[in-house]
This record gives C-alpha cells, sequence and structure tokens, in this order.
C-alpha cells in the first residue's frame, strides 16, 4: 500500500456531497460531474433499499431532499425514477451509476451508513468496486462496518468517522466510546481519522497522530484558515478551497 500521507486522501480537498448548489443538489449525478470538472475529490453516502440496490443518499427519511414521505430503505430502485432532488431534474443515484459517470477521472470517499447489521450493504459496495479502475476510500461511523472491510477487503482505505456527537440520538456509553474512538486498535484499525471539524484540535485525535486527519465539514473558508493547520485534509462545501 502506498505512503497514504503522500495520497490523495492528504493531498485534495474532497467536496462533501460532490459539488453541489440549487440545481446540482447534494449527491446528485451533476454535483458530481461539477466536482470532477474542478478537480476535487468527492464523498458521497451510501444505503441499501429494499431490493439490494447501493443507493447514495444521506437521510434515512425522503423528506428533507425530495418533499416525499418515507424512508429511503423501504424503495426499490423502480421508485427512484418518480423521486426528484430539490425540484430539479435530477434523481437519487445508485452506486453503479456514480462509478460510471466519475470512471476514475477524481478519488471517491464513499460514506458506509449502517447503523445496524453489518455486512449486507458493505460486501455489495465490495462486490461493486471489484472493478472499478479509480482511486476510493471507505468510512464510516460504525467500527464494525470497518471491521468487515478489513476482514473481508483489506486493500481498501477505510477511515474511522467521529466527532463529539452533541444533539445525536446516542446512549451515553455509545457517544463516550464512539468520541474516544475507543475500538480504533480492537476493531476498525483504521488507515485513516475523519473527525468533526468544530471540535478540532482535541486530545482524541493526538492519540492517533501516526494516522492522516480528515476534517468534516468545512464551510467558509474562515473555517478553512482555522482547522487546516490541525488536519491534513478538509472534507467541503458551501465555498471553493484553492488547489
Amino acid at each position: 500500500m502506498e505512503d497514504i500521507f503522500k495520497s490523495w486522501l492528504v493531498e485534495t480537498p474532497i467536496a462533501h456531497r460532490g459539488l453541489h448548489d440549487k440545481t446540482n443538489p447534494e449527491n446528485s449525478l451533476g454535483a458530481f460531474e461539477k466536482a470532477v470538472e474542478s478537480g476535487y475529490a468527492i464523498e458521497l453516502d451510501v444505503q441499501l433499499l429494499s431490493d439490494d440496490t447501493v443507493v447514495v443518499f444521506h437521510d434515512d427519511s425522503l423528506s428533507r431532499m425530495t418533499g416525499n414521505d418515507g424512508y429511503i430503505k423501504f424503495l426499490t430502485k423502480e421508485d427512484l425514477k418518480v423521486l426528484k432532488l430539490s425540484g430539479t431534474k435530477e434523481h437519487i443515484p445508485t452506486l453503479e451509476e456514480v462509478l460510471k459517470l466519475v470512471d476514475g477521472r477524481t478519488p471517491l470517499l464513499i460514506e458506509i451508513k449502517n447503523q445496524f447489521k453489518v455486512g449486507k450493504l458493505e460486501q455489495k459496495v465490495i462486490d461493486l468496486l471489484k472493478n472499478y479502475k479509480g482511486e476510493f476510500a471507505v468510512q464510516s461511523f460504525n467500527p464494525y462496518s470497518l471491521k468487515y472491510f478489513k476482514h473481508h477487503a483489506p486493500n481498501i482505505l477505510r477511515g474511522q468517522l467521529s466527532g463529539y456527537f452533541k444533539g445525536e440520538k446516542l446512549s451515553f456509553l455509545k457517544k463516550f466510546v464512539l468520541k474516544r474512538m475507543a475500538f480504533n486498535k480492537s476493531v476498525s484499525e483504521p488507515n485513516f481519522i475523519s473527525y468533526d471539524a468544530s471540535t478540532l484540535p482535541n486530545r482524541f485525535v493526538r492519540k492517533f497522530k501516526t494516522l492522516p486527519l480528515l476534517a468534516w465539514t468545512v464551510r467558509s473558508k474562515e473555517e478553512y484558515m482555522k482547522v487546516i493547520k490541525h488536519c491534513d485534509n478538509i472534507i467541503f462545501e458551501n465555498f471553493v478551497p484553492e488547489i
């Protein structure tokens, strides 16, 4: 494996859910194409539909991005045709569509959104990436999701997502453990860390200073100037950092 400190993960700013705007919503093919054209890497979120299709979508609920009631996990691939993102012509893409569009032109940072039973989503992603020629990595808040990648696709770079989880509906114990990334050495063994930018610097990331540190989500030049001295790269939106 190449020196990760000399890789795209630290050298190329990463556009959060693509380079999105009013006409190219987050996690849309349009936002991903804009990121490619602008020279940025892409962060995106993946989940499973009820028919086991891997889709690129962040929320559990459909309401914010589509204006429809219901939950993404109950949909099938056929349902995607009638749902539009933020009142545009863009639809919820499958991971397969995104891989075909990007086609290795820029790196992908794929967040595995799995809070429940590990295995099915992770293996579907591994299968889709098996013959993909571009650069990519995966990341997750769930250390057991990363453990699955460690055992079944050890050559895929994996990152532990974390933060302080303020306002999240998690038990005190889960917040305590995840905030400190207590399972890094025993479970996930990540290649890099992605930590909430608003909490940097902190003593929890300092324990893992031998690993590259990404800061999420940086939303202004001012925030960028504050956080960049404490991290190796940023995941950004709402402004355009210099490459």
